[in-house]
């Protein structure tokens, strides 16, 4: 069976320690306007994560999108970046303070994964998104509304897009 997409939102921001709060607070209202509000913490720890990653080791640029998609059972949270480069779970040692992203991430999601995508590459992961009210299956209500957040208007802070259609 095909899906369409019921929900989306993207955010393209540049990935430095400033905006990863920032864009974890803007996923988590998103969330909560969906009304999706027990994958607030999994998601905002997930996403935060991944873009700790692009921060850390992503070149020749930090330029980034965070995308959140949901399909009527499964919110899959996805982070592009411009570095080819592909990452993989590494064990890290007890004493080591960092190397656990994406162990983390495996361990807080259904799935995840990494794909090559133009000349960078996308690093995702899935959660099960829980089941709407039959009133709120029939619309999703503000897929196109822009978020409350002020940086969004400006040159320098991100730049987000939403979208909706009606499900059901």
């Amino acid at each position: 069976m095909i899906r369409q997409p019921s929900r989306h939102c993207t955010v393209e921001f540049q990935a430095v320690p400033a905006r990863i709060g920032h864009v974890r607070r803007i996923v988590s209202a998103q969330l909560r306007y969906w009304r999706l509000d027990a994958l607030i913490d999994p998601a905002a720890l997930g996403v935060t994560e991944l873009l700790a990653n692009v921060h850390r080791h992503a070149r020749p640029s930090k330029q980034c999108t965070v995308e959140l998609c949901v399909l009527l059972d499964q919110l899959t949270v996805s982070v592009h970046d411009e570095d080819p480069r592909l990452p993989r779970i590494r064990v890290a040692e007890s004493w080591e303070t960092c190397g656990r992203g994406l162990a983390l991430i495996a361990a807080l999601s259904e799935s995840w994964g990494v794909r090559p995508d133009g000349s960078g590459k996308v690093v995702w992961f899935t959660l099960p998104a829980l089941t709407t009210a039959p009133e709120e299956a029939r619309t999703v209500r503000g897929c196109g509304e822009p978020l409350p957040q002020e940086d969004a208007r400006t040159a320098t802070g991100p730049h987000i897009r939403t979208r909706g259609t009606k499900v059901g």
